[in-house]
């Protein structure tokens, strides 16, 4: 490849932060291409098109929400409201009507089954309540609580592997990947170490099985999801986030809030391709289901910018 990664096409502006907490998790719809964010600070989802640059709505009522995940074959949008201690789950388009069901203590990651319509909830939970550190498998048809799964420690960033139908789950200390089988989601299957302080975001390769776990002490650690062994480390320019693998592309995105860039990774040799300025303070990022567009979320200017990925 020459040149940059990533270039920028364009911003939408999302309306101004109420509060504290910014914008957090984000994903993109694939059907309309429309774009859901967690405004943390608003209390609310903004929803925008890239395509016209545009705003499109803001759906409120979701307490301190965290994170945003989008099943394109349940054709569903579920958030995770950390102020309230439960799951939103609504379609897409405007005006939605959402579902809440309640989970653990602080909700946080989420994770998607859509065979056994299965919602995994990754609890952050409290320090001043004893054993809040919990995992809520949620069935979508009852909508109701399936189990309730003690964590070694306070959880992160999860995803699901539809081939092995498993669940994986950042723990932030001790250092390790959680195991959930989704055939028997009432216990832990089985752990995967981390060489590297505070799990944070993660992803999955599934043409290789691969792992993509960012770290909060500055590395970004590949894992085989089989076996748990290392395949690679790498340094990061600060303390990570959200982490995005392009299929099409074969690329990585870890978002870096401070000093505030995207680093972009060849996932094929495991080497850096750049890293792209965004804003201090951007930690979070999206991507079209396509693959051909990055979004990440500006604080300070409460905006999303748009970049354009380069062909390989």
């Amino acid at each position: 490849m020459t040149g940059m990664p990533l270039s920028l096409a364009g911003y939408v502006a999302l309306p101004a932060h109420k509060g504290s907490g910014g914008f957090d998790h984000a994903a993109a719809h694939a059907v309309s291409g429309h774009v859901y964010v967690a405004h943390t600070a608003n209390d609310a989802v903004d929803v925008f098109d890239p395509a016209s640059g545009k705003h499109l709505a803001s759906i409120g009522g979701l307490s301190a929400v965290a994170g945003v995940l989008i099943s394109d074959e349940a054709d569903l949008v579920f958030t995770s409201n950390r102020g309230e201690n439960t799951i939103g789950v609504f379609p897409p388009g405007p005006a939605p009507s959402v579902l809440k069901i309640p989970v653990g203590v602080r909700p946080n990651g989420l994770a998607y089954d859509p065979v056994r319509r299965l919602i995994l909830a990754a609890n952050v939970g409290d320090p001043a309540i004893p054993g809040s550190h919990t995992l809520t498998m949620v069935s979508l048809d009852d909508r109701a609580l399936v189990a309730e799964i003690p964590m070694p420690g306070r959880t992160r960033w999860s995803l699901f592997d539809p081939d092995t139908e498993r669940f994986y789950v950042n723990i932030v200390d001790p250092a390790v990947i959680v195991v959930i089988d989704a055939r028997k989601p009432g216990a832990i299957a089985g752990t995967l170490p981390v060489p590297a302080a505070g799990p944070h975001g993660l992803d999955l390769d599934l043409a290789t099985h691969r792992l993509f776990c960012a770290c909060d002490e500055g590395t970004l650690v590949t894992l085989d999801a089989r076996t748990g062994m290392v395949l690679a480390r790498n340094p990061l320019s600060g303390t990570p986030d959200v982490v995005f693998f392009n299929r099409a592309r074969r690329q990585l995105y870890v978002a870096v809030g401070d000093p505030g860039v995207i680093e972009v990774f060849d996932t094929e040799a495991m080497q850096s391709l750049g890293r792209i300025e965004t804003e201090k303070g951007t930690h979070t990022t999206a991507m079209a289901a396509s693959g051909d567009q990055v979004f990440a979320f500006l604080p300070q200017s409460h905006r999303a910018a748009i970049y354009r990925v380069a062909d390989s």
